[in-house]
């Protein structure tokens, strides 16, 4: 048996930034990779000096590790992961923990969970956040799984993640796939940002300003109640030159990527049957921008509206531009942390919502000084069923919400597409409406396919009208989606 605190197995960026960043900490980890090469590399350079040693292979990797052995994966999600679980199960005692690190679903963890339980192994699903620099100098950590493993685990944990207000941005999320879950949440709350920012960046161009303009304006916007991580980025992306001396971003191909969990974040919202309408947009929109060639074809043949150029007070505009895209934040916020509650009803996981709102405050993301003001309302309220009806999300948006219209109606006669930021404006107004049409809807249901409808006052009863005086008085059975 060795002495070493932790292995990892898996160094590519993510994971080698881990390991130093554990060494910094003064924990002895074991590096190991299917491609021993890499190993003998770190060790030879990045790790030089550094109280980090190899491992030829998993035998080598579990026997340099005090016990209970902590083995921490930071592999592809999916196949990756179950493969290498196979490989170490064999050599593993009771007691023993492994950690995923990786995207993976929540599903998967909750299944990888409750299988190695039986086994008598500790899982954690963890997610981690905050990039290669995060990784290397404190990320935000949102470990789930056995809890039992969490004693052996907290300290390292703890230790190397970022700190907000001196605390860690890490802490026990809840059973199972909780903190996968989370962290699932968390990357399609980003998807949202980025599409938010994308949009405003659009309208930017519409009111023709020059890219050191641009940059000018989230840099102010960065001093104040937008402050945030992806803020800050894209003030810099858009001050980049390339080595022509010209900015890069005009440049690059306007066909965005994804890795999935944006999708699975809306899938679930589907699932769960609340409506995350901001992060599905986010999702589609980054569908639509990969059809590129079709736009580009569609852009000569349809026509465009006949007011094209903005023609108002830019600088008025701007202000309700801010409002808007802050507006839209505290909606995408408030729709992420109706999934999160939603979920852990059905899987009755007990999540923290203030302190997940503290582990988001630094090391991921999507870091904003905004975070601090979600963690507040739930300290004062741990059963809010919604930051929209906490007291200062009530007087953040009731301030904004002028300027927010404002940018909608200006963004549709312009032609400028702003899905995001419309339909959190739609989703507002959805919200805030005692009545919506669905009585309609509920009649339309019951007319072709006789599936029921309640009548006020008479909530629970579900009954069917023969509205045509042709058909039965038979109804289909009632069910909920």
């Amino acid at each position: 048996m060795g002495d070493a605190d932790i292995g990892l197995i898996g160094l590519a960026v993510m994971g080698q930034n881990l390991i130093l960043n554990m060494a910094d900490h003064g924990f002895k980890v074991v590096a190991y990779n299917r491609s021993v090469e890499k190993v003998h590399h770190f060790l030879a350079n990045e790790a030089k000096g550094k109280n980090i040693v190899g491992a030829e292979s998993i035998v080598d990797l579990l026997s340099k590790l005090r016990s209970p052995r902590c083995v921490m994966l930071l592999v592809k999600a999916g196949a990756a992961v179950d493969s290498f679980i196979d490989q170490l199960v064999p050599h593993l005692s009771k007691g023993d923990i492994i950690i995923d690190g990786g995207n993976s679903e929540y599903a998967d963890t909750q299944r990888r969970t409750q299988e190695l339980s039986m086994k008598g192994i500790r899982f954690v699903g963890s997610g981690v956040s905050g990039g290669e620099e995060g990784a290397r100098y404190g990320p935000s950590l949102m470990p789930g799984g056995n809890k039992e493993a969490w004693p052996y685990i907290k300290d390292i944990f703890q230790s190397i993640s970022a700190k907000a207000d001196g605390q860690p941005c890490c802490d026990w999320v809840g059973n199972d796939g909780a903190g996968h879950f989370v962290k699932m949440v968390h990357n399609g709350i980003e998807y949202g940002d980025m599409q938010l920012i994308g949009e405003v960046y659009d309208l930017m161009l519409a009111l023709e300003m020059g890219q050191e303009e641009m940059a000018n304006t989230f840099e102010e916007w960065n001093e104040g109640e937008l402050d945030s991580f992806l803020i800050e980025i894209t003030k810099d992306i858009l001050r980049y030159k390339d080595d022509k001396g010209e900015y890069l971003l005009p440049k690059i191909r306007d066909s965005a990527g994804q890795k999935g969990t944006g999708k699975w974040t809306a899938i679930a919202a589907l699932n769960y049957g609340v409506p995350v309408t901001l992060i599905g947009e986010a999702v589609f929109s980054r569908c639509l921008s990969s059809l590129k060639g079709e736009r580009q074809n569609a852009c000569k043949l349809l026509p465009k509206p006949s007011t094209c150029k903005f023609s108002g007070d830019k600088k008025h505009f701007l202000e309700n531009l801010r409002q808007a895209l802050y507006a839209s934040k505290i909606v995408s916020y408030a729709q992420g942390f109706m999934l999160m509650r939603e979920a852990a009803k059905v899987h009755k996981w007990n999540l923290d919502y203030g302190s997940i709102a503290l582990m988001w405050r630094g090391g991921c993301i999507i870091r904003s000084v905004f975070l601090g003001q979600i963690k507040l309302a739930f300290d004062k309220d741990k059963n809010l069923s919604s930051l929209l009806l906490a007291p200062f999300f009530i007087d953040a948006i009731s301030k904004a919400q002028t300027g927010w219209r404002n940018v909608i109606a200006t963004a549709v006669t312009l032609g400028v597409p702003t899905p995001a930021l419309s339909t959190a404006l739609a989703f507002y107004d959805g919200y805030r409406s005692e009545r919506l049409p669905a009585n309609l809807l509920q009649a339309q249901r019951d007319y072709f396919g006789a599936h029921t409808y309640e009548l006020l006052g008479q909530e629970g009863k579900f009954v069917h009208t023969n509205w045509t005086g042709k058909g039965g008085n038979v109804s289909a059975s009632t069910y909920h989606v």
